[in-house]
C-alpha cells in the first residue's frame, strides 16, 4: 500500500457526534460523506436539496476532492448527486455541502448520518495551451460518440 496523503479536516458543530468520513472497505476509492441535519429531510419527486455534511477540508495543492453518487442510493432510490461528479478545489475552506436530485417518484427520506454520497480525492494536473493549425493524427481521428462501437 502507498504512503497514504495527509489532509486536514475540520468537524463543524453541527456534526457532532458523526464519525469523520471514511472508506466502507480496505480498497474503497471514495470515502462515504454523512448527513449533518438536524431533522429528517424528505427528498420529493425532481425535487433538488442541498445537504450538509458538517466538514471542512484542506486539500494539498494539485488534488481535488470528487463528490460522487453512491452507486446504492442511486439504483435503489433514484437519489443522485444533482452535478456529479461535483469538484472540491483545493483552495476551498468553506463546508462542503452535497447537492442531491430525487428521479424516483416516492419520496425519500434523509435523516442524520445517513450515507448519501462518496467523495473521492486525486491528483490533477494544471496545463497550458500550445496553439496549433494541425493536431497529431490517430486511428480514431475525430470520431466520436459511438464511433468505435457499441
Amino acid at each position: 500500500m502507498s504512503k497514504l496523503l495527509q489532509v486536514k479536516i475540520k468537524k463543524l458543530q453541527h456534526s457532532d457526534g458523526l464519525p469523520l468520513p471514511s472508506y466502507a472497505t480496505l480498497y474503497s476509492a471514495g470515502m462515504d460523506l454523512l448527513a449533518a441535519i438536524d431533522k429528517n429531510k424528505v427528498l420529493k419527486y425532481m425535487e433538488r436539496i442541498l445537504i450538509p455534511t458538517g466538514i471542512a477540508i484542506a486539500l494539498p495543492i494539485g488534488y481535488e476532492a470528487q463528490i460522487r453518487s453512491r452507486s446504492g442510493l442511486a439504483s435503489k432510490n433514484g437519489v443522485v448527486v444533482i452535478n456529479a461528479p461535483g469538484t472540491i478545489d483545493s483552495d476551498y475552506r468553506g463546508e462542503v455541502f452535497v447537492p442531491l436530485i430525487n428521479f424516483d417518484k416516492q419520496e425519500f427520506i434523509i435523516e442524520r448520518g445517513m450515507r448519501i454520497a462518496q467523495m473521492v480525492i486525486g491528483a490533477f494536473s494544471n496545463i497550458s495551451w500550445n496553439l496549433v493549425d494541425v493536431l497529431d493524427e490517430t486511428e480514431r481521428s475525430d470520431g466520436g460518440f459511438g464511433s468505435t462501437g457499441v
